[in-house]
């Protein structure tokens, strides 16, 4: 745990609580730490699922980064409107949202939108919308290489369904899409072989579909733990999310990471309801829910053990208890910054240690206009 002050705020009692903080110096020095992994711009395809916001899509286009991968039509209509080139929409798409992703291709001509697909039903469904509108959809084939979410398995069902794609006239065939986010060793020698391993079955499935004639333009893979091992491959686009604001259990995790924690919750003690208790006003509405306590790492105050929390409220138990008023600040990372950020409409941009900027989280809701 880092132990400098970089995240005090020094016009505190200006900022409700609870309320999450990021530190627009620490994205940008995370912005750099990612570019350099990557080897550069080229092959970089960041998630935006983490943070949501059109600020911190600026921050990276301004690096000359370009291709953005995202989970929900509103992440993409978001990445559109801040002026991402190149944008693919890593859910299969079902039902309303099929018609919602051709809107939003008509909306926005401008940037070139792409998703993925892992069966033969929804690549047809995709088709007949292209067809209808006279026009084509770009598709990327989702393998299965050992997640067990979702994906196809790289084998010959796989080959089949990647030809059926390249044959049909409405579907333009984008290469393949990999997300192995069950890897998650903390030793980088042992992610790198359990990684290695797993993706074995994807270049072998590239060479069935070369040597059937067909040609895999792209490969993008990896998630926040994983992309180091797939940027040393040639030609792999890459994409981390997390790693823009990091959070505690990944900087646990994956100590060869060297990214730093950029997102803060500020929260303030609202009764001392015990000796040696504390409740804070920082409940489950307030900050990822759904692993186990503890939920967040105070960076202070180390002696906290949290017991209980509700909609609205976390109790801890302390030793020096007696050292704490009500209305005193306290500071945490989440565990999980990914959902936490959700939760929140907006966040306060931290600058010199001051408030600097309200940032608007644009894509937390499941629609922007489309």
């Amino acid at each position: 745990m880092e132990k400098a002050t970089w995240y005090h705020v020094t016009d505190s009692d200006t900022i409700v609580s609870p309320s999450l903080l990021v530190y627009p110096n620490r994205i940008e020095q995370n912005i750099m730490i990612m570019l350099e992994i990557a080897g550069g711009a080229a092959f970089l395809r960041p998630h935006i699922k983490t943070h949501k916001m059109a600020k911190i899509i600026t921050m990276q286009l301004k690096h000359g980064i370009d291709k953005f991968k995202c989970a929900t039509i509103a992440e993409a209509e978001l990445l559109a409107q801040s002026g991402a080139k190149d944008v693919l929409l890593a859910i299969q798409l079902t039902g309303p949202n099929q018609l919602r992703f051709f809107d939003l291709i008509a909306a926005y001509p401008q940037t070139h939108f792409s998703t993925i697909i892992d069966n033969s039903k929804i690549a047809n469904e995709m088709a007949s919308k292209a067809k209808k509108r006279k026009e084509s959809v770009y598709l990327w084939l989702d393998l299965n290489n050992g997640m067990h979410r979702t994906g196809i398995l790289p084998n010959s069902k796989a080959l089949e369904l990647y030809k059926e794609m390249a044959e049909n006239p409405h579907i333009e065939v984008e290469g393949l899409h990999v997300y192995d986010g069950h890897i998650r060793n903390s030793d980088i020698t042992t992610r790198i072989n359990v990684c290695n391993n797993a993706f074995e079955t994807v270049t072998n499935l590239k060479k069935q579909i070369e040597v059937a004639g067909l040609v895999v333009k792209n490969i993008v893979a990896g998630g926040t733990p994983s992309f180091p091992v797939h940027a040393k491959r040639d030609g792999i686009q890459v994409s981390p999310g997390t790693s823009l604001l990091w959070d505690f259990r990944y900087g646990s995790l994956f100590p060869d990471l060297k990214f730093l924690h950029a997102a803060v919750i500020m929260t303030r003690v609202i009764s001392k309801p015990k000796n040696g208790h504390l409740c804070l006003d920082l409940g489950h509405k307030s900050v990822a829910p759904e692993m186990p306590l503890p939920r967040v790492q105070f960076i202070e105050d180390t002696d906290f053990e949290q017991i209980g929390q509700s909609e609205e409220h976390l109790v801890v138990t302390t030793k020096h208890s007696d050292n704490y008023e009500v209305g005193d600040v306290l500071f945490a990372i989440p565990y999980h910054i990914c959902p936490t950020v959700a939760k929140y409409h907006e966040v306060t941009a931290i600058k010199g240690g001051e408030t600097s900027e309200v940032w608007q989280v644009e894509a937390r809701n499941n629609k922007i206009t489309i």
